[in-house]
């Protein structure tokens, strides 16, 4: 799914948590249906809502913090807030940094938004944000990457003429493409990362596992699929009674 970050210099600090306090759940809240704010400026969305039912299922006493995509793993480690809930895909380049719970989605698959559908994906000017398995991909590939900070810039970038289309989630873009009849969501999806997880200091293992157990629990009552079907719409896809 969605991010990559790779903060090489950040060292990973002692900012234990303690089981007492309250935890602090650090989201971006510029990414729907992941995390977006409503008009109350409150966070809401899929992330919202599934952290909330973890915590009640932890038995933690949780709040939420919003902080901007790019600086989210070095305050994370430096104790600003305790766990990262913000569309974070899982990669082995992140778990050298943080840690991990289990995915609470599949991997998503990425898609590209453009003007027409026979934009040059392969050889064209893409957008991407900042820090994503996207960006990364593109980087990659033999298209030319240009990158904003935010989801929205990226999708202005395509329609202002600045790049040829939009490499991000599939949940993101198909939305914005159905409400926007100027953008075509191109029928070639592209699978990155392993899934989306809540992302911890490594120290942080007892809330990592308490975490874990909630997680698993929603798996195993079929109660994480609903929440999926809800905020996606049929852009995910589900766990299954096999969970």
């Amino acid at each position: 799914m969605k991010k990559l970050i790779l903060t090489t210099a950040v060292l990973a600090l002692s900012a234990g948590f303690a089981m007492a306090d309250t935890v602090r759940l650090g989201t971006e809240g510029a990414y729907p249906p992941y995390n977006f704010i409503n008009d109350a400026g409150e966070v809401d969305g899929f992330e919202r809502e599934l952290g909330d039912e973890l915590c009640k299922r932890a038995s933690l006493e949780c709040e939420w913090v919003t902080n901007e995509w790019d600086s989210i793993i070095p305050n994370l480690v430096s104790g600003n807030y305790d766990a990262i809930i913000a569309g974070m895909s899982i990669t082995e380049e992140r778990d050298e940094v943080i840690d991990f719970t289990q995915n609470y989605t599949q991997p998503d698959p990425s898609a590209y938004v453009a003007l027409s559908a026979d934009a040059d994906i392969e050889g064209g000017v893409i957008a991407a944000q900042s820090g994503t398995i996207q960006a990364s991909h593109i980087a990659s590939s033999g298209a030319t990457l240009v990158e904003f900070a935010t989801p929205d810039e990226t999708i202005a970038a395509v329609k202002n003429g600045e790049a040829d289309a939009v490499l991000a989630d599939k949940a993101y873009l198909a939305p914005i493409a159905d409400q926007d009849s100027d953008l075509t969501l191109i029928d070639q999806d592209v699978l990155l990362g392993g899934g989306v997880g809540l992302g911890l200091r490594e120290s942080d293992s007892e809330l990592r596992d308490k975490f874990d157990a909630a997680i698993q629990s929603m798996k195993d009552d079929g109660s994480l699929d609903e929440l999926i079907t809800k905020w996606f719409e049929g852009n995910a896809a589900l766990f299954g009674s096999s969970s």
